[in-house]
C-alpha cells in the first residue's frame, strides 16, 4: 500500500480564523481521480458568509471546513475508464476528500480526490481563467426562465444590479447568447469601468421606470422597493445574489405592477455546458475579471482583501509552487 495522500489546504477552523494546514486525503476509489490544483478562486459571496459566520444554517455546515468551489488543475492519477488521463487540465467545483475537516465546498487545496465525473475537462489555454467557470455557469442559470427545464431557453434582463464579476458575466452572456445589451447599475465608482458592449451607470442617472426584467446580483435586501418601482406592469424581478438577511418589500407597488418574483439558485451541468460551448466558439470572453493573485501562504491577507477591497473583482490563489 502506498503512502497516504497529503495536501495543503485552506482551513476555516471557526469564523474569522483561517489558515493553511496540512491535511490527509481519503484514498481514491476506482472511479476517482487525483487532481493537483494550480489555481483556486475566492468567492466574495458564499465564502465571505462562511468566513464571517453569517451563513444561514444548513445541513453539513460545521467547522473546521475547507472552502472553495472554483478550482483548476491537472490530473495526476486517473483509473482506466474515467475518460481522463494524467496531465489533463480540469475544472473541479469542490471536493469532500479531507481527513479532519469538512469539504465545504472543499476546493481550496493543493490536491484533491474527486469522482471523475466532477472533474470537468478544460481547454489548457484557459489556465487561471478556468476558476471563473462556476460564476459563468451561475450567470447562465440566472438567465434561464423557470419553465426552461431541459431546453436551452433564456430570459434576458434589461437591467442588471451590480457590476462585480457575476454582473459582468451576466451582461457578457446576455450579449453572447443574442440578447440586447443590458444596462448595469453600480454605485461604487471603482466598478463603473470595465464594460464590454453595454452601459454602466449609477441609479440616479437612470430615469427609466418601465423595465420588463431586472436581475439583481447585489445581495442587498434593502433594494427591493427601489427595484420594484422601476418595473413595468407585470415586470419580473430575478434575485440572483445570496441574501443572508430576511427580504421584505412594500406590497402596494408590487400589487399595482402584478410583480413576478423569481429566485435562481446554484448552477446545473447544462449551464456549464453552455459556458464551455460559448468559450469554444470564442463568443464569451473571460478577460479582465481576475484582478488579484496571491500565494496560499498569504491566504489570510488574500481572503481579507477579497472581501473588503472593492477594487478586487476576483482574487485567486496560485497553488503551482505547492
Amino acid at each position: 500500500m502506498g503512502a497516504a495522500l497529503q495536501a495543503k489546504a485552506i482551513v476555516l477552523s471557526e469564523p474569522l480564523k483561517l489558515g493553511l494546514q496540512d491535511l490527509a486525503l481519503q484514498a481514491p476509489g476506482s472511479a476517482d481521480v487525483v487532481v493537483d490544483i494550480a489555481y483556486s478562486g475566492i468567492s466574495t459571496g458564499t465564502e465571505k458568509l462562511l468566513f464571517d459566520g453569517s451563513m444561514p444554517p444548513f445541513p453539513g455546515l460545521s467547522y473546521p471546513l475547507v472552502p472553495g468551489y472554483e478550482s483548476v488543475g491537472r490530473v495526476s492519477e486517473a483509473p482506466r475508464g474515467t475518460g481522463l488521463r494524467p496531465g489533463d487540465w480540469v475544472f473541479v467545483p469542490g471536493a469532500n476528500c479531507f481527513e479532519g475537516a469538512r469539504g465545504l465546498f472543499g476546493g481550496a487545496a493543493s490536491r484533491l480526490v474527486v469522482p471523475a465525473d466532477r472533474a470537468i475537462p478544460l481547454d489548457s489555454t484557459l489556465k487561471e481563467k478556468g476558476v471563473l467557470l462556476a460564476l459563468a455557469a451561475t450567470a447562465v442559470h440566472c438567465l434561464r426562465p423557470a419553465e426552461s427545464a431541459g431546453r436551452e431557453a433564456f430570459a434576458f434582463p434589461e437591467l442588471i444590479i451590480g457590476h462585480g464579476v457575476l454582473g459582468r458575466l451576466i451582461a457578457r452572456l446576455t450579449i453572447a447568447l443574442g440578447g440586447a445589451a443590458p444596462k448595469v447599475w453600480e454605485t461604487d465608482p471603482q466598478r463603473l469601468s470595465g464594460a464590454d458592449g453595454y452601459a454602466v451607470l449609477s441609479p440616479e442617472a437612470d430615469p427609466r421606470r418601465d423595465y420588463a426584467r431586472i436581475l439583481d446580483v447585489s445581495g442587498s435586501p434593502a433594494l427591493l422597493d427601489t427595484l420594484i418601482s422601476r418595473l413595468a406592469p407585470q415586470g419580473e424581478l430575478v434575485l440572483g445574489g445570496f441574501y443572508a438577511e430576511p427580504l421584505s418589500f412594500t406590497f402596494p407597488p408590487a400589487f399595482l405592477r402584478e410583480l413576478r418574483l423569481r429566485v435562481r439558485a446554484e448552477w446545473k451541468p447544462e449551464d456549464l455546458r453552455v459556458v464551455l460551448r460559448l468559450l469554444d466558439e470564442s463568443r464569451l470572453c473571460l478577460d479582465g475579471l481576475i484582478t488579484h493573485r496571491a500565494d496560499p501562504e498569504d491566504a489570510s491577507e488574500a481572503y481579507e482583501r477579497a472581501f473588503k477591497d472593492r477594487s478586487c473583482l476576483k482574487m485567486i490563489l496560485n497553488w503551482s509552487a505547492s
